[in-house]
């Protein structure tokens, strides 16, 4: 049986890779334009290229059973890179699982195709709102997958909360080193509203089953079943590192001005729809996912933050000190770097 990973480079791509190789799949390939960790040159097979080049696809998916589509831009990309990438990179992956009589497609989208929504929880049912150049392309990918299946291809559509794990950085990076540091820690509004994560290696075992359950050919929310408040759920990397330091709430609209010109003049990586919904609150249902495919999430919301802290902790000397714009890298903080000197 031979799976191919589309973003094998990436959090989930490396998590995903020493899943099915300890559940003894040996034939699993990886394409893309990074570079994977030299640990895990024995388990997989590398393909460096792009998801957008034909070519590139066609020789990654020769006679390949399973398709895990995890490449993506985020929404630090520039809006071209993220519809060239996400939309564009799809529909090629797409034309060319179905040529090649791939026998499931699994792509991983994300809940952020919900856009800010006015009520919570989202349900697979739900009207999926363009808001942003991110979203607008994770839609429009998810549409495209619709397609194919109308002519034929098995598709299944996971829609994961943001998810944590080892390796995992990007803006959770910055709640780590600001609680590393001994800082308190701002959020907008009170924080007092349910927000969802996910744990990486949850989101790995409802991809597994998603490849072998008969009935995965539908579209499911994945997050975790166990969580509580922004507030409650932060302070708990805040109380981890043991400098005594709290949560701090923001005034909405000030801090929503403020971030708003932040995020226009490129000076915080803070995008409007992440803290509209950390004001708003956003969970999902994941019944569908639980009742179908028998998917139970292990980890908690908390389990996932303080884990994932675990890891930077003991592997902060060895992390570069460059920022970049995945999820496995810093993200640069910008002008919120200065309110360190505050709190």
């Amino acid at each position: 049986m031979t799976v191919l990973i589309t973003g094998g480079a990436g959090v989930f791509g490396r998590a995903m890779i020493n899943y099915l190789f300890d559940r003894g799949y040996r034939d699993i390939r990886s394409l893309d334009i990074a570079p994977l960790p030299q640990m895990l040159a024995t388990k997989v097979h590398e393909i460096r290229g792009d998801i957008r080049n034909l070519y590139d696809v066609r020789i990654a998916m020769q006679s390949v059973d399973f398709v895990i589509h995890a490449a993506a831009a985020l929404p630090s990309y520039k809006n071209e890179e993220i519809f060239s990438i996400d939309v564009l990179g799809t529909k090629t992956l797409l034309h060319q699982a179905l040529a090649s009589n791939v026998k499931r497609f699994i792509h991983l989208s994300s809940t952020a195709v919900y856009g800010v929504p006015d009520k919570v929880p989202s349900s697979e049912e739900d009207e999926r709102l363009p808001y942003d150049a991110y979203n607008s392309a994770k839609i429009e990918a998810e549409l495209a997958c619709e397609e194919y299946r109308q002519i034929g291809l098995q598709v299944a559509i996971l829609r994961p909360k943001a998810f944590l794990g080892p390796g995992r950085l990007g803006l959770f990076g910055m709640l780590f080193e600001w609680a590393y540091e001994g800082h308190h820690f701002p959020v907008v509004g009170s924080g007092e509203v349910p927000y969802q994560f996910l744990h990486v290696s949850d989101l790995c075992a409802v991809t597994d089953l998603a490849m072998q359950h008969p009935c995965a050919n539908d579209t499911f929310n994945i997050a975790a079943h166990e969580f509580t408040t922004v507030r409650e759920d932060f302070q708990a990397v805040l109380d981890a590192a043991g400098h005594g330091k709290r949560i701090i709430p923001l005034p909405l609209r000030p801090a929503a001005f403020i971030l708003q010109a932040l995020e226009a003049t490129r000076l915080s990586p803070v995008y409007k729809r992440l803290y509209l919904k950390l004001v708003s609150g956003s969970y999902v249902e994941t019944a569908k996912a639980k009742d179908i495919l028998g998917f139970s999430a292990r980890y908690s919301n908390k389990d996932a933050l303080l884990e994932t802290y675990r890891w930077y902790c003991d592997n902060r000397p060895s992390l570069s000190k460059e920022t970049g714009v995945s999820h496995t890298s810093l993200w640069k903080q910008g002008a919120l770097r200065i309110g360190k000197t505050v709190l």
